[in-house]
Formats: C-alpha cells, structure tokens, sequence
C-alpha cells in the first residue's frame, strides 16, 4: 500500500475517536467559513472549494442550520471569527518531509503549538519552502476494486479530464489536476461507484520508508500534529507497512 492509501487509511481509524470529540465538525465549520469568505461568495454553485466543504460537511451529517450559520459568518452577514490560513514545513522521524496546514484566529499561538508538538515528538519545524517542493498539489480518488474493472474505470476517469489510475492493493487511485478533481469526482459517482476517498491533497513526489520504533514515533507525531485543534490537514511522505500500521 503506497503513502497516500495510507493517509486514507489512518484518517478513516480516526475518524470515528475524532467524530465523538466534535473535531470534525471544528475543522469543517472553519473550512466553509473560510471558503465563503475567500471565494467571495455564499453561493455554493459558483464556490468550488465551498460546493466541496458543504458536500464533506453533509457527509458528517452535519445539520443544515449550523451549514448556514457557518456561510453567514464567512460572507459577514453574520459575526464571526477571522481564521488565517497558514501552511507549516517541518521534519519528522528519518528525515520524513511534514506539511501541516492551519487556520488560526492566532498566528503566534499556532506556530508555539506546532513548534512545541513537533520538538516534543522527535521532529523540528523548518522554513518556508523547506519541504513544499516534494510534494505536488493534485486531486486523488480512492475507488475499491471491486466497484469497476480497471478497464471501465480507466475510460470513465479519463473521460472526464483524470491524469491517470493506478492500482495499489485493493483499491484504484485516480489522479487529477486540482481543477479537473470535481468533474472527474462526479463523473465516478454519475457511473454508481462511491469512492472510499475523494480530496485535493498533497502528494509526496517520493517515500521514506519506516520500520520498528521509528515507524510508532513518527505516527505519534502525525497523531498529536493532527489532533491540534488548528490544523486542518498534515501531509508527510512516509512509507509505513500495514501490518506495522495496525
């Protein structure tokens, strides 16, 4: 199983523990707001990044109410915080190359936070740029095998704008450009195929490959990264086997 299958992996384990302390709901109110208010438009129709962040908040079932509530806040039509979205590079275990993506009504106390996480864990924050460049910007759509055969889901993927399909264990991998992502997402869903995952992320253009001690140490400073109530996303380009994983 490649890196990126992984981050799908670990993020569903912890979805449920992240669900129950009302995490979810945190990171995807702050997503919306922040969508409305930079794209300039409660619209969804005409917001991309909002359409995405209200379809993710659906999903979590959150209610409609708090939905609006949100989108009133980023277009101003309602009080609400001013979130800044701030990206981090760091280090982690073996050389491990760590983004970390946050929106913060706090800058200072933010950047104390993650610099205190990753010290404590064995990792070290770095520049500006010290890492982004390993990693490539793409849409990635994860489809369980058993829903198409490569064949079929390479015609509808490719179709509709993908730039590739890989396969990896028991499930596919569809990449596309950032801006091809919702065409080829719906165009999945319009043949009846529910993708287990379905982001923009940020890839890893290589991995490090852990083992052992190495392996726990580094998914400890991924989990207490990630548990930080301003971060939104962590990207890393470790290789970790599954049965280490368990």
């Amino acid at each position: 199983m490649s890196g990126h299958s992984k981050w799908h992996t670990i993020k569903h384990k912890k979805g449920a523990t992240d669900a129950k302390r009302g995490k979810i709901f945190t990171k995807l109110i702050k997503e919306i707001t922040v969508a409305a208010r930079t794209g300039g438009t409660g619209d969804v129709d005409s917001n991309a990044r909002l359409r995405k962040a209200v379809t993710d908040a659906k999903g979590q079932n959150m209610p409609n109410d708090t939905i609006d509530r949100a989108i009133k806040r980023g277009t101003g039509e309602l009080e609400g915080v001013n979130y800044e979205e701030i990206t981090y590079e760091g280090y982690g275990i073996g050389g491990v190359a760590v983004l970390v993506e946050t929106m913060t009504d706090n800058r200072n106390r933010t950047v104390a936070e993650i610099r205190h996480i990753f010290s404590k864990n064995g990792g070290n924050l770095g520049e500006a740029g010290s890492v982004a460049w390993m990693f490539d910007k793409k849409g990635l759509i994860i489809v369980d095998k058993a829903a198409k055969s490569e064949d079929e889901l390479f015609e509808i993927a490719i179709e509709a704008g993908a730039d590739d399909v890989q396969t990896d264990g028991d499930v596919y991998e569809i990449y596309t450009s950032p801006e091809n992502f919702e065409a080829v997402n719906e165009a999945v869903k319009a043949a009846k195929i529910e993708p287990q995952a379905a982001e923009v992320s940020m890839i890893p253009q290589t991995y490090i490959k852990l083992a052992g001690d190495d392996a726990k140490k580094m998914l400890k400073l991924y989990e207490a990264v990630e548990d930080n109530e301003d971060v939104q996303n962590i990207y890393a380009n470790f290789d970790i086997d599954e049965s280490e994983m368990e």
